[in-house]
């Protein structure tokens, strides 16, 4: 009886120590499991800049991590950031503020410098270029006093009242952001550098680990060594994999820990040493472990290690290619220019210097098959230039005298000379590289999902890893222990927030770059997410449809007016005019060899005409019997609106007894074929119409065809008249035309779309059109139209072709799906991942997983998403139709616009055009309506309801949008001195 006595005390002692183990488990995890949530989440406290020099400095250490990771600063104060990179590797080679625009290369073991102004109070994240370590740089309204969590909440306040934050970097930090060369090199030396010590360490790793690995995985189907099954060989062959492959996993997953700031290293540091410190005490001191719970798990340890590296050398490799479309925009520029210079006795000498010793005004010579090094204008010769390389056109484009020429583009077989008239960071070629790193620097709206997701994802996992632990020893089979170490192992390895930072980034990188290489320039991730999304497109005529360089077809003048004497009036009239229509109707006059009137005054009537003022006596065969005494005469040239609103009777008997009535018949037979009617009139009588053409651009109507089959509406807007604007239309396949517009009536008709429901993106190259498109949800400027329209479009279409428009929204949509495609790789792995590893098949199959598969799928996670976006290099771009487009109401679309009234007058008078507006003479109109000038798109403005406004110098300046700031932001006197 005793020993069943014995037997039947036992098990309930058993049961009581195994319930009361659980219990403290429990009780310790719960302990933890507060600590983890208050280290990773807890308030921080806020480092505050030192003022030295009147300039806010603060010294951050790049180790693992910033420290300090949140820097406090007063708003409106210039700040210098000195960061001391004591590391080398990948991760933390860059420093990112996106909010400035600013990428820094970091190099290692060096201090580097960033300066800034953080215009109002809120907070500036910064990060590396990997998206894996991250900052605070918070700005406040008053002194940098007081604790954290009240200046945190002083800052959201402040922030969220505002549109997202800008700034101007000062000039040091503009280096930073041009400079795409040096800082491309620098970066690609480190990569270069890491690759090779990660090699390094690889193959010591495998060395090492095959050895442990392979008796561990195929021991029990084929004689192996005995001496190789001894753990304390294991030990000795894991500890330089360890130690020496592993160092630098263990080191910087460490110190992100220490940071309060972990990443995939974290994971994978906190993973393998918990296996290996298992695998020690079953090496050194088994008796403390059950009988069957004394197998050691070093080949997981050493599996891990080395396929962690294989995958960093892995991507870093992949990552290296990044970084082609600024290296190969920095390689076009040559390093060389032949200089023509005059000598003091007149003969000409040429000269070799460097590219950046080149001036404004300097004379090039370009011999055949030469690179152009800096832009210019032709001043003599003639030859076929290859432009593919900036604009993304195949077809070379002759040039001539007068014709201006991109730096960097190939001189074909004939030889030319050029002067210089952008030079330095001012060339086309400069202002695309610092277009591209602005937009591979950006964030796209949907990494925010990621950014939010990856701020709890590392603490979560512990977090997982560590109730998994307490789940196995609640309800496990033994030994309960070993299984849940495994699974706790197996969850923090099997995780990769890697995948989920590198996701949007790197796909944004490929994209933009490719675009830069197809003459698609993206101003922002979030205009490269947004393009694909447009579902109406609004598109300016002249210079956008049309070719942008009208010619005068057709003059008929009044009897008895000598046709030379027409074309010279309006020419004299229009010589100051920067408008194409003006410009064709002077080159005619120039190539008459027609002597041009000095113009004494004029007056600008926006969207009709010019009123221009000369001395008495100007045009003689026209003024001979003119009863006119005052000392002057007006030529009027625009459209009949213009000449009945300065009392020019067109409809009466004395009118057609000029010629008036057969005038006007053959304009409508011009306007029929596609033709812009201007009409002249000479002191205070009708004088004759001219009749200019713009030929359509060979790319538009293929354009437009694409646009439709991508199931996007376009609308044309223009100021010429109905029937000339209907005939382009039609060449080209624009079914809603909108015609006769007034130049502020472009923003409102996208302003009106937008309120329909659409997504609307505008497309044009004048100064009228910036604020339409500010307006716009999508903004494309031509590249070859005015530097404004550029400033104010979110996307650059360089080569000034239509089909570059197609283009952007077609690789829109191929980015976005590959971001998508990376977030499911991201995503997919972990969903599946992590419950598999913490053994949620194990009651159902038996399965539990391996760490080293574990291992293998966190590799394998993150070179997915590497892979897959470096696919996007090369996925041919096909058109994706918009679903359910929306129709367009065309009669509420200008229903309170001003375009109806005059549009219906004009209609009934006939169709004529006039939109010779000036821009000098536009201010002089807005001066007599109390509004102001926007200083960089130079449209009329009302400062009650300007966008933003800024004070220089004593002047408060008004903005008709956030782009127009951003751009006098980053240079007012430049804007000023324009």
């Amino acid at each position: 009886m005793k020993p069943i006595s014995k037997f039947t005390i036992s098990i309930p002692l058993g049961g009581i120590v195994s319930h009361m183990s659980s219990i403290l488990v429990l009780i310790a995890a719960l302990a933890i499991t507060a600590g983890i949530i208050w280290y990773f989440f807890a308030p921080r406290k806020a480092t505050q800049a030192k003022d030295e020099g009147g300039v806010q400095t603060v010294h951050i250490t790049v180790k693992g991590g910033y420290s300090p990771q949140l820097i406090q600063v007063q708003a409106g104060r210039p700040v210098k950031l000195v960061f001391d990179r004591q590391e080398s590797g990948e991760c933390s080679s860059h420093v990112v503020f996106n909010d400035f625009n600013i990428d820094k290369t970091l190099p290692a073991f060096q201090t580097s410098t960033v300066q800034l102004t953080p215009p109002k109070a809120g907070d500036y994240p910064f990060a590396c270029g990997m998206n894996m370590l991250h900052g605070m740089l918070r700005a406040t309204d008053g002194p940098t006093t007081g604790s954290a969590e009240a200046q945190s909440k002083q800052a959201q306040g402040s922030q969220s009242q505002g549109e997202r934050p800008q700034a101007e970097p000062t000039e040091s930090a503009k280096p930073a952001q041009t400079n795409g060369g040096s800082d491309q090199d620098e970066a690609d030396q480190e990569r270069t550098a890491e690759i090779r010590d990660l090699t390094r360490r690889f193959i010591v790793a495998l060395v090492f680990t095959l050895p442990v690995f392979i008796p561990a995985m195929f021991g029990m189907f084929l004689p192996m060594p005995h001496m190789l099954m001894n753990p304390w060989v294991q030990l000795v062959l894991i500890l330089p994999v360890m130690f020496y492959s592993g160092w630098p996993i263990h080191r910087t997953g460490w110190l992100a820990l220490a940071h309060r700031a972990p990443e995939m290293n974290s994971l994978v540091a906190l993973g393998t040493a918990t296996a290996f410190l298992y695998s020690l005490v079953v090496t050194v001191a088994p008796q403390l472990l059950p009988e069957g719970s004394r197998e050691p798990y070093y080949e997981a340890v050493g599996t891990i290690i080395t396929l962690m590296i294989l995958g960093q050398i892995l991507e870093a490799r992949a990552r290296r290619g990044t970084g082609d479309a600024i290296r190969a925009l920095v390689g076009l520029r040559p390093k060389t220019a032949t200089v023509v210079r005059t000598g003091q006795d007149g003969r000409e000498t040429t000269q070799e210097i460097a590219v950046d010793d080149v001036a404004v005004g300097d004379v090039i010579q370009v011999h055949p098959g030469e690179k152009l090094p800096v832009d210019g204008q032709v001043i003599s010769g003639s030859s076929s230039v290859d432009e593919s390389m900036v604009t993304g056109e195949p077809m070379p484009v002759l040039k001539q005298e007068g014709d201006s020429l991109v730096g960097a583009t190939v001189n074909g077989t004939g030889s030319l000379r050029y002067k210089a008239t952008q030079v330095g960071q001012d060339t086309v070629l400069a202002q695309i590289i610092r277009l591209v790193k602005t937009a591979q620097t950006s964030k796209a709206p949907i990494q925010k999902l990621a950014d939010r997701i990856s701020s709890i994802f590392i603490p979560g996992v512990i977090l997982v890893a560590l109730w998994t632990f307490v789940a196995w020893w609640a309800f496990g089979p033994m030994p309960r222990g070993v299984y849940g170490i495994v699974a706790a192992v197996s969850v923090l390895v099997i995780a990769c927030p890697c995948a989920l930072g590198l996701a949007t980034p790197l796909s944004v990188t490929i994209g933009t770059g490719r675009g830069a290489r197809a003459g698609v320039l993206y101003r922002s991730a979030e205009a490269l997410q947004g393009a694909h999304d447009v579902d109406t497109i609004v598109l300016d005529k002249t210079g956008t449809i049309t070719q942008g360089r009208p010619e005068l077809a057709d003059a008929l003048s009044v009897q008895g007016l000598d046709e030379d004497l027409l074309i010279r009036a309006a020419a004299s009239a229009e010589s100051n005019s920067e408008h194409p229509l003006a410009q064709a109707i002077v080159q005619t006059a120039k190539d008459r060899n027609l002597e041009l009137v000095p113009i004494k005054d004029f007056d600008s009537v926006t969207g009709a005409g010019i009123d221009a003022t000369f001395p008495s006596g100007s045009f003689k065969s026209m003024t001979e019997n003119s009863r006119n005494e005052e000392n002057t005469l007006h030529v009027l040239v625009g459209n009949r609106r213009l000449l009945e609103g300065k009392g020019i009777d067109l409809g009466n008997e004395k009118a057609d007894q000029a010629g008036a009535q057969p005038l006007f018949d053959t304009a409508r037979s011009w306007e029929d074929q596609g033709r812009t009617t201007i009409f002249v009139a000479i002191d205070g009588r009708l004088a004759g119409v001219l009749a200019v053409t713009d030929q359509v651009k060979a790319g538009s109507k293929q354009a437009i065809h694409d646009m439709n089959e991508r199931n996007i509406q376009t609308i044309m807007l223009t100021g010429d008249n109905q029937g000339t604007a209907e005939q382009v239309g039609g060449q080209v396949g624009v079914t809603r035309v909108v015609a006769q517009i007034h130049p502020e009536d472009k923003a409102s008709i996208v302003k009106a779309l937008q309120a329909q429901g659409h997504k609307v993106a505008m497309i044009g190259d004048g100064i009228n059109d910036a604020p339409a498109l500010a307006q716009a949800d999508l903004g494309m400027a031509i590249g070859t139209g005015t530097d404004v329209a550029i400033e104010s479009a979110d996307v650059t279409l360089v080569s000034g072709d239509l089909n570059a428009a197609v283009k952007a929204i077609d690789l829109s949509a191929a980015t976005m799906r590959n971001i998508h495609q990376n977030l499911w790789f991201a995503f997919g792995y972990n969903g599946l991942g992590i419950p598999i590893a913490a053994g949620v098949l194990y009651p159902f199959i038996g399965l539990l997983l391996n760490p080293m598969i574990a291992g293998a799928a966190m590799a394998f996670s993150s070179l997915s998403v590497v892979l897959n976006a470096n696919r996007l290099r090369h996925t041919p771009l096909k058109a994706r139709p918009v679903k359910e487009a929306k129709p367009i109401d065309m009669d509420a679309l200008t229903r309170d616009l001003s375009i109806s009234t005059h549009q219906e007058h004009n209609q009934e008078k006939g169709n004529e055009m006039g939109l010779f507006h000036h821009h000098d003479d536009m201010q002089q109109d807005q001066a007599a309506t109390d509004k102001v000038t926007d200083p960089v798109c130079g449209m009329s403005i009302d400062p009650s309801t300007a966008a933003a406004k800024r004070d220089y110098q004593g002047k408060t300046y008004y903005f008709c949008s956030q782009n127009c700031v951003d751009t006098f932001d980053a240079d007012p006197q430049k804007v000023l001195d324009k």
